[in-house]
C-alpha cells in the first residue's frame, strides 16, 4: 500500500476519550478519521465506508472484542487489503504480551500489529504506511 493511498481511518475504541485524542491527532496530519465505539457499531462502519486502515482496541465489550473485530474484517476482501492494527493496554494491566510479528501469529490474530496504549501516533502512522498487503 502506497502511503498516499491510505486516507480514511477507522478508529474503534470504548474509551472516548482516547478515541477523540487520537481521532484529532490524526486529522492533525492530514488522514479523514472515522469512528466508533463499538466492535458491532465499528464492523458495520468498516462495511459502509471502507477505510483504507483500521486501528481497534482489544478489550471493549468483551475481553476479545478487538480480536474478533479484528478477525471479521481479515475474512472480508476488502480487509485482505488494508492494515488492521490492534491497540492494547492489556500489556500493563495484565503483565501478557501480544504480538503480531511472525506470520504464524499474524495468522491466528488476524491483524497486522499489535500496539500499546498510550500509542505513539508517528509510530501507528508509520506502522501503516509501510503496510504491504499480502
Amino acid at each position: 500500500m502506497n502511503p498516499e493511498e491510505v486516507k480514511k481511518i477507522l478508529l474503534v475504541d470504548d474509551d472516548i476519550d482516547l478515541l477523540e485524542q487520537n481521532k484529532l491527532l490524526l486529522e492533525a496530519k492530514g488522514f479523514e478519521v472515522i469512528t466508533s465505539e463499538n466492535s458491532e457499531d465499528g464492523y458495520k462502519i468498516f462495511q459502509r465506508e471502507k477505510p483504507d486502515a483500521a486501528v481497534i482496541d482489544l478489550m471493549m465489550e468483551q475481553m476479545d472484542s478487538g480480536f474478533v473485530l479484528s478477525y471479521k474484517i481479515k475474512k472480508t476482501e476488502h480487509g485482505k487489503k488494508i492494515p488492521v492494527f490492534i491497540l492494547t493496554a492489556a500489556t500493563y494491566e495484565t503483565g501478557l504480551k501480544f504480538s503480531a510479528a511472525t506470520s504464524e501469529e499474524k495468522e491466528w490474530i488476524k491483524c497486522d500489529g499489535v500496539l500499546n496504549k498510550p500509542v505513539i501516533v508517528e509510530e501507528l502512522i508509520a506502522k501503516i504506511e509501510s503496510f504491504k498487503a499480502v
